[in-house]
């Protein structure tokens, strides 16, 4: 029997080989110790009806080894059939670093000789992390072409004895990130997206704890992937939970020609002693080696104030207020390129309209610079207008069905983004703007699902457009190393970790209203880091709590990201625009802990508690959400809220009070509620 250990910070993976060679399974995954006794996870006993491997905790199960339970492969061959029997041939692993425990990447090489297709398992703990990157590589060594009806990229198999306590996220347009749970006994539970890409009705992420546990240990499993996608988690009768992660089938399956290679996306899974809040620091941990250490700067953006009617003077108004409110970016939305008048024109002409500005974007980007702001601008390169010159010039670059009417959402059309012609133009366009023009920041936005199946002889659509979206991500990076980049897509449909590793900041919503955003972060930092989670101050009112909040207590909910201004600062007072550039004051004090901080939530009550901490100095984020009614006034005790995440033997300050860290993680600090303001904005500080 051949068995390998991947260890991380506190976590460990362990995988094995059997004797015969014909599959590999899971050891023990969780806490280092688990790794020192009897596997948790091997079953005990005689299987009945089935087939050994249909019990046995697989990593990576394939429909002609395992039949009855669930499967990560299915390939046919020219005679139809549907089974392959692969036996392993060979092992390569890395150690994580020099005198380290257990190895820091490792390949499991089968091989099915009747196919000529030979399948690779890869793994990859990263060094200091509690993650495991999971992967496959399909090789189609033989003279016949074959298909890949299911080509999930890992199978993840958890101990729950008790059944399986799942959380989710879902939601939809202005309402994503919404913390959902389900408790599964036994079966089948499925988040999925058929849309071409991420999707606000489901993020892909799925956390498991055991069902009488639900806040003790926790694993969760998430997907590099901005296309289609599906989760699922299968609970069966020998108390074990598999997580299924990979791209969604088509009912085309994908192609493999003789010679050619399919290489999966990647499946990332963590595991925390912590619960949920543990699993989201370890994810944020990971995903804050994507970060290229950019300076986080306040951003205002125009277009709640303006919308379409994008015009030089009335812009550089908005910015002359921005600037008193402390911002340090000015980003111009929507509305700024020829004949975008409305949502139903524009598209593809990115060109500088001459009536918005009359000198130029350069004489704007000048005068912002001479008032001390940087630019940034609003990009759609993916969509297109019907009306637009660039759709008259290229109709064969507009994603449809041949014979069929292109989809129109929102009152717009794709580009075929597989097309290697259109992906250059994309790439022109874009490095023609950030060439010609002084820009710092970019915001890319994708306002439709792509639905349209396009060309059927590519036979991989989603393959290819997220290839090439991909490709000019990660050229952007390389190219304009100095230009901080935006994911947005209706809001919050693009946040997964392929985009996550591209790009430097990620919108999760358009609901910028302060009670219905404090949820949708609160569902957000769950799976992603507070550094991809940009938001911004604005006027708006609830979608679905419209209760009154201070300006206070908007500023405070985001500030707990990246901190933008949205709102119509032309109709700002002198008062509000100095209770902004105070708040702002602060957040570029505390930036850093915000971003690079272990996030710990302190109440989830009538007061939401929320804190940032790193080795000499944390952040508290109190807000009074207003559940409760207000108190008499007759005599009553102080209500605190204990802090996480200190040293108990050390002092700190916190405003102007000196406690000990033993006081402040038992007793707590003032809860807003006994005070007169709805939010604070907290320093705690090391003395010692």
């Amino acid at each position: 029997m051949n068995q390998w250990t991947l260890r991380g910070a506190t976590t460990a993976y362990a995988v094995e080989v059997p004797e015969h060679g014909r599959w590999a399974a899971l050891v023990a995954w969780g806490p280092h110790a688990v790794t020192d006794g009897p596997s948790t996870v091997a079953p005990v006993g005689t299987e009945h009806f089935l087939p050994r491997a249909d019990v046995e905790p697989l990593e990576y199960a394939v429909r002609g080894v395992r039949y009855t339970s669930p499967t990560e492969l299915v390939v046919s061959g020219p005679d139809g059939s549907d089974e392959l029997r692969p036996v392993f041939v060979g092992a390569t692993q890395t150690a994580a670093q020099a005198g380290a425990d257990g190895c820091g990447s490792l390949e499991l090489t089968f091989v099915d000789p009747l196919r000529s297709l030979r399948l690779v398992l890869h793994y990859r703990m990263p060094s200091g992390l509690d993650v495991v990157e999971r992967w496959v590589s399909i090789h189609n060594d033989g003279s016949d072409s074959l298909t890949l009806h299911q080509h999930d990229s890992a199978a993840f198999v958890i101990p729950t004895v008790n059944g399986a306590h799942l959380r989710y996220l879902s939601g939809e347009w202005n309402s994503e990130f919404q913390q959902a749970a389900i408790t599964l006994p036994r079966g089948r539970f499925t988040v999925d997206s058929r849309q071409g890409i991420t999707g606000h009705s489901f993020s892909p992420f799925l956390s498991v704890a055991d069902a009488d546990d639900p806040t003790g240990t926790t694993w969760g499993v998430q997907l590099a992937w901005t296309g289609s996608w599906r989760l699922s988690a299968d609970v069966d009768t020998t108390g074990q939970t598999r997580i299924q992660a990979g791209r969604a089938p088509s009912s085309l399956g994908l192609s493999l020609a003789p010679g050619a290679s399919w290489v999966s996306p990647v499946a990332v899974g963590a595991c925390s002693s912590e619960g949920p809040d543990g699993l989201a620091r370890a994810f944020h941990a990971y995903q804050r080696t994507f970060a290229r250490g950019l300076p986080q700067k306040v951003v205002y953006n125009s277009w709640f104030a303006t919308e379409f009617d994008v015009r030089a003077d009335h812009q550089l108004e908005l910015a002359r207020k921005a600037v008193r409110a402390g911002v340090e970016t000015f980003v111009v939305d929507d509305g700024w390129f020829t004949g975008r008048t409305d949502d139903a024109s524009g598209l593809g002409d990115w060109e500088v309209d001459p009536a918005a500005f009359p000198h130029g974007l350069g004489g704007f980007i000048a005068d912002l610079k001479e008032v001390g702001l940087g630019f940034g601008l609003w990009v759609e390169p993916e969509s297109v207008s019907p009306g637009s010159d660039l759709a008259a010039m290229h109709p064969e670059w507009i994603l449809g069905t041949e014979g069929r009417e292109p989809l129109l959402v929102r009152n717009q059309l794709l580009l075929d983004l597989s097309r290697d012609d259109v992906a250059d133009w994309i790439w022109e366009t874009l490095d023609r703007l950030l060439s010609s023009y002084e820009i710092s920041y970019l915001k890319w936005d994708a306002n439709r699902p792509r639905l349209d199946a396009g060309d059927l002889r590519a036979r991989d659509l989603d393959g290819g457009v997220v290839t090439n979206l991909y490709k000019i991500l990660d050229r952007l990076r390389t190219d304009h190393p100095n230009v901080i980049v935006e994911g947005c897509a209706g809001g919050g449909a693009r946040v997964d970790l392929g985009m996550a590793a591209r790009v430097d900041t990620l919108w999760p919503s358009d609901n910028t209203a302060p009670l219905d955003r404090l949820k949708i972060q609160r569902g957000f930092l769950s799976g992603y880091s507070p550094h991809l989670m940009s938001s911004w101050v604005t006027d708006a009112a609830g979608t679905h709590d419209g209760r009154e909040r201070s300006l206070d207590f908007r500023f405070h909910v985001a500030m707990a990201g990246g901190l933008g201004i949205g709102a119509d600062l032309s109709q700002w007072t002198d008062d509000q625009l100095a209770v902004a550039a105070r708040h702002v004051a602060q957040y570029r004090e505390i930036r850093d802990v915000v971003a690079q901080g272990n996030v710990y939530w302190l109440s989830e009550g009538p007061t939401v508690g929320l804190q940032y901490v790193r080795p000499t100095r944390s952040v508290v984020f109190l807000w009074d959400t207003g559940d409760t009614s207000v108190r008499g006034t007759l005599p009553t005790r102080p209500r605190r809220i204990p802090l996480q995440g200190l040293d108990a033997t050390k002092n700190y300050r916190v405003g102007d009070e000196v406690h000990p860290g033993s006081y402040l993680l038992q007793v707590g600090i003032p809860d807003p509620r006994d005070s007169a303001t709805d939010s604070n904005c907290l320093v705690v500080e090391t003395l010692d």
